[in-house]
């Protein structure tokens, strides 16, 4: 008898269903022996507090389409995974012992770079795990592409397209704030496909004096508006100066909602134009994934089944130069994917007209 644990973990987003549909489907039609699926309710919590349930095959009828994760997620921040909880529970040795206790064979966890850290550890303590790259940022070590970021680009250039209608009309700066956490590829892409005229990205700190210099660029060549993408986690090249203590001090006595609001005041104080702040926000990561998302997160959960079948565990299957890799996790944990500002696709951005406030 072949058991399969499964959780989803962090923050949700588009595909996860998918996934995890992909893993069953390939065990449902590879496996050469019975097998039977539990899922971990709430992430890591549910492998903690041992909240999980039997799956059985409708369970994944029917949810290629569907948005969101039917298993349920939370976060279980990495740096607080040592620390016992409010009742003293040892954290890893109650996912180790609850692991064990069903006599599970492999975990397979669908989450991004925290949630990853968790998964390493867990197969540094002797646990059979495999995971699959989930997160709208893009922003994991040792694949291409995580599922979640097509169907999150999508959402996010309808919002810009949605806006140039309204920015055209009264004329206006508007500044649309696309997630991201703490790299570009989001926004970029977004900023790219929409027709944005200036996007500002946390691997290119950004002169809030240039960003000025191209609206009065584009109004000297009759443009009556700009369209601003600014990356949550944009930074300016002053900013980008400060020690990381000053930062959490500046950022602890903040005035402002969000970067967005203090670059739309910096502007309105130095030109006098009307700005106006659109925040997406989570929008970007619900609703129905997009058709290349179901193919590529379908792929994944197929190659995650087959290194179960094999017995090829300590892995996070991933997308290089557009075939399907396996990744040690050890590669994997605990590092950042950035976007290379000389990158070609900067370059060409440039070539296009677009500021990055550089």
């Amino acid at each position: 008898m072949l058991r399969i644990g499964m959780l989803t973990s962090g923050g949700d987003c588009q595909a996860l269903n998918a996934a995890m549909r992909g893993v069953v489907k390939c065990i449902q039609n590879e496996s050469k022996e019975p097998f039977e699926f539990y899922g971990f309710e709430d992430g890591y919590k549910g492998l903690i507090y041992s909240k999980f349930r039997m799956l059985t095959p409708d369970d994944f009828s029917g949810i290629l389409t569907r948005g969101g994760t039917i298993l349920g997620t939370s976060r279980v921040p990495f740096k607080t995974i040592h620390e016992p909880d409010e009742n003293g529970l040892d954290k890893v040795a109650a996912m180790k012992q609850n692991y064990y206790k069903l006599q599970l064979d492999c975990l397979v966890m669908l989450g991004g770079n925290g949630s990853t850290k968790t998964a390493n550890l867990l197969s540094q303590e002797g646990l059979n795990v495999i995971t699959l790259p989930k997160t709208i940022d893009n922003d994991l070590w040792g694949t291409d592409m995580t599922f979640g970021f097509q169907s999150a680009v999508d959402i996010a250039t309808k919002a810009i397209d949605q806006i140039h209608t309204t920015a055209s009309s009264h004329g206006r700066v508007f500044i649309v704030e696309i997630m991201g956490h703490k790299v570009g590829w989001l926004p970029l892409n977004a900023g790219m496909a929409g027709g944005a005229d200036i996007i500002l990205l946390p691997e290119i700190p950004f002169d809030i004096d240039r960003v000025v210099d191209k609206i009065e660029e584009r109004d000297a060549h009759g443009s009556r508006f700009t369209i601003i993408v600014v990356a949550e986690g944009a930074i300016s090249k002053k900013d980008a100066k400060l020690t990381k203590k000053e930062y959490k001090e500046k950022l602890a006595n903040y005035k402002y909602p969000s970067v967005s609001y203090e670059i739309a005041d910096q502007i309105t104080k130095k030109t006098g134009r009307e700005v106006r702040v659109t925040v997406p926000g989570h929008v970007q990561r619900g609703g129905e994934p997009c058709p290349y998302d179901r193919v590529f997160a379908s792929r994944l959960g197929a190659e995650a089944g087959r290194l179960i079948l094999k017995g090829e565990f300590g892995f996070m299957v991933g997308y290089k130069n557009r075939e399907m890799v396996k990744v040690p996790l050890d590669e994997v944990a605990g590092k950042l994917k950035t976007l290379d500002p000389n990158a070609d696709i900067i370059k060409e951005a440039k070539m296009l007209g677009i500021s990055f406030g550089d």
